[in-house]
C-alpha cells in the first residue's frame, strides 16, 4: 500500500499540524501520512487506556442517491443494505467479478434512497470507477473525498472527549450507527461509531474549510483525558488485535470474502449481486484456503509474507502479523490450507529461515 513516487504523494488539510506535533511522515497510499508521533507503543495504549485521535481524512466518500440507490448497492456489496434504516452503517465489500475483492467498504443509510459509501483511501480511484462501470441503474453518484476530513476519536475516554463540543448524544450511539446535527458550532455534521481499533470510537466528517480548527478544538477538548494523536503504526496494531483486515494484506483480489472468513457479510440469501454465482459455487465445493488467526507459543513476531508451514511443508503465508502491544506476544493472520483451519492447531512460522512454533486461534485476540 506504500507508494515511493513522491511526486504523486497527497497531503490532507492536517498536514502542518502533523508537522507541529512532530510526526514522522512516510508514504502511505498515495499520501503523506503520519506513521507515529511519540511511540507505536505509547501511541496504542493511549488509545486502549485513554483517549487517541487519528486523521484518516485519506479515506474516500462516495454518495449514492435516488430511487435506485439501494438497487445499485445491493448489485456492488456483499451485505444485505435492504437490512439498514436510516442512521445505521454495515461492513461490507465489493466482489470484483472474478471472485475477489475490489475493497471492503462501510455503508451508511442517511435517509431514504440516500446512501455513503466510505472506501479506502488506496482505492478511491479504482473504487469510483468501479461503481460507475457497474451502474446501469440510474442512481446519482458523487465523490465527495476531496471536500471533507475525516477524523476517529477512540478510546474509553472518546465520548467523553467529543460530547464536549456536541449537543448529540453520542455516548448513546450504539455500534455502527450513526447521528447528524451541530458539531463545534457547524450544522449537519455526521458522527459515527464505526471505528477500527475494538475501543468506542467516533468518526467525525467534517468539511475541509472547519478541518484544522475542529483538530485543534478536539486536542483541546481531550487535553484532561490524556488524549494524544496516533499514527499508523498503532492503528495496525490496534486493528490487529481486534483480527480486522487490511486491504492489500489480508484481503485483495485475489481473495474471496468467503476465504477470508467474511461469510458474515456475504449474504448469499439476498439474491443475485456480483459474483453471487461464484460464491455459491465456492461454498459448494468447499474452500481449499481460509484466512486465520495464530497467536505465537514461542519467542518470536511474524511479518508479512513469512512463510506458514507444518512438518516441514510449505501451508500458507502471513498476511499481518506484529508484536502484541497488549498481550505481550507475536500475533498473526494469514492464509493456510483449509486442513490446517481448525482452532488449536500447532502450525509453524518460518522465521530466518528457524521453524518457529504457533497456534491457531480465533480472533479478535484481544477480547473485550
Amino acid at each position: 500500500m506504500a507508494t515511493t513516487d513522491t511526486q504523486a504523494l497527497r497531503r490532507t488539510v492536517l498536514y502542518d499540524e502533523h508537522v507541529k506535533l512532530k510526526g514522522q511522515i512516510i508514504p502511505f497510499a498515495g499520501w503523506e501520512m503520519p506513521v507515529r508521533y511519540s511511540s507505536d507503543l505509547e501511541e496504542h495504549l493511549c488509545v486502549r487506556e485513554k483517549v487517541g485521535i487519528f486523521d484518516v481524512s485519506h479515506m474516500g466518500e462516495f454518495l449514492i442517491k435516488g430511487p435506485s440507490a439501494l438497487a445499485l448497492i445491493q448489485k456492488v456489496t456483499t451485505n444485505d443494505a435492504s437490512k439498514l434504516t436510516p442512521g445505521k452503517a454495515q461492513y461490507s465489500c465489493f466482489p470484483n467479478g472474478k471472485g475477489g475483492i475490489v475493497d471492503d467498504c462501510i455503508v451508511y443509510m442517511k435517509g431514504e434512497n440516500d446512501y455513503m459509501i466510505v472506501v479506502n483511501a488506496g482505492n478511491i480511484a479504482k473504487d469510483w470507477d468501479w461503481i460507475n462501470k457497474q451502474n446501469d441503474l440510474g442512481a446519482t453518484l458523487e465523490n465527495v473525498s476531496d471536500d471533507y476530513s475525516l477524523f476517529s476519536v477512540s478510546g474509553p475516554l472518546a465520548a467523553a472527549t467529543v460530547a464536549k463540543l456536541t449537543d448529540m448524544p453520542v455516548g448513546d450511539l450504539a455500534y455502527y450507527t450513526f447521528a447528524t446535527g451541530t458539531f463545534n458550532g457547524i450544522p449537519n455534521i455526521l458522527i459515527a461509531t464505526t471505528g477500527y481499533t475494538g475501543e468506542k470510537c467516533f468518526e467525525i466528517l467534517i468539511p475541509n474549510e472547519h478541518a484544522v480548527k475542529c483538530w485543534v478544538d478536539l486536542m483541546e477538548a481531550g487535553k484532561e483525558f490524556g488524549i494524544q494523536p496516533i499514527g499508523l503504526g498503532a492503528r495496525d496494531t490496534l486493528r490487529l488485535e481486534m483480527g480486522y483486515m487490511l486491504y492489500g494484506n489480508d484481503i485483495d483480489d485475489t481473495t474471496s470474502p468467503l476465504e477470508a472468513g467474511l461469510g458474515w457479510i456475504t449474504k448469499l440469501a439476498k439474491g443475485s449481486f456480483i459474483d453471487s454465482d461464484k460464491l455459491n459455487q465456492q461454498k459448494a465445493d468447499g474452500l481449499k484456503r481460509k484466512l486465520v488467526g495464530f497467536e505465537m507459543i514461542d519467542r518470536g513476531i511474524p511479518r508479512h509474507d513469512y512463510v506458514l508451514s507444518s512438518g516441514g511443508n510449505v501451508i500458507g503465508k502471513v498476511t499481518s502479523g506484529s508484536q502484541s502491544p497488549s498481550l505481550k506476544k507475536g500475533i498473526g493472520m494469514g492464509y493456510v490450507e483449509a486442513a490446517f483451519a481448525t482452532e488449536g492447531t500447532e502450525i509453524d512460522v518460518i522465521i530466518r529461515d528457524k521453524p518457529v512454533k504457533a497456534k491457531v486461534v480465533k480472533p479478535p485476540f484481544l477480547k473485550r
